[in-house]
């Protein structure tokens, strides 16, 4: 778990340097359209792209951008034929590495990733040698700061408004939930004005592999971060731990 709060956090300061490069909003837009397709334009009904269209919404998209992704999804207007798929492998140290993937010609795509992972002290693995370590889970993130109510508190409300676990992870709570009811729980926290700086679906590692050393730490960050830069990837999952001394020097 540890590594996910980590990479978390380093994906949420380098979002915003992607956004001013406009890639953030073209992999939101990817996500809806793939929603849109696979369950239709409710938001209502859709809960998947009701995640969609509120993560867009908070990264300061376009109203025309997100009608435009729902309308491409649903086969009106400029369609694009995508499809969702999860490459996985392995980086430095035995990390576990799974890709969600959004792309329109998967045996490029596939090449590409091949070729990032190999540049990079990785390997590509076959499908299914990593899913199993992950499970898709509800995560919420609330730093700590001053006028917070107690850990117990916060604890007993995320039991109490149905979270699966709690805990404190780097400066920071964490909670975690079933994708069900990730967004009862989130409206439990917002009602309280706990606004969580991460909150969403996402998948989290069953179990982590510790990295203690600075210069294989440096290689996992690099591997992860050229993922992430792919285009038709929209997000990178992995399992290491790096302790906080090191990720402080890095």
């Amino acid at each position: 778990m540890a590594g996910h709060s980590k990479w978390e956090n380093i994906k949420r300061r380098k979002a915003k340097v992607d956004a001013q490069k406009g890639k953030v909003f073209t992999k939101l837009a990817r996500e809806i359209i793939v929603a849109a397709k696979e369950g239709g334009p409710d938001l209502e009904a859709n809960f998947r792209l009701r995640l969609a269209v509120q993560k867009a919404k908070e990264a300061n998209m376009p109203n025309d951008n997100i009608n435009r992704a729902i309308q491409r999804g649903t086969g009106e207007g400029d369609t694009l034929a995508l499809e969702q798929l999860y490459y996985e492998g392995y980086g430095p140290g035995g990390v576990a590495v799974l890709i969600e993937i959004m792309t329109d010609n998967r045996n490029r795509t596939a090449g590409e990733i091949r070729h990032i992972f190999s540049r990079r002290d990785g390997n590509m693995g076959e499908s299914g040698c990593v899913a199993w370590m992950f499970k898709r889970k509800g995560y919420l993130c609330i730093d700590k700061k001053e006028g917070l109510p107690s850990e117990d508190d916060l604890l007993l409300l995320a039991l109490e408004a149905g979270a699966e676990d709690f805990k404190e992870e780097d400066g920071s709570y964490v909670v975690l939930t079933s994708p069900e009811s990730f967004e009862s729980v989130k409206e439990v926290f917002l009602g309280e004005d706990l606004e969580p700086t991460v909150a969403e679906v996402t998948m989290v590692p069953t179990s982590t592999v510790r990295i203690e050393e600075a210069a294989a730490a440096a290689q996992v960050l690099d591997l992860l971060e050229a993922l992430e830069e792919h285009d038709e990837v929209q997000n990178v999952y992995a399992n290491f731990d790096i302790p906080e001394e090191i990720m402080q020097t890095l």
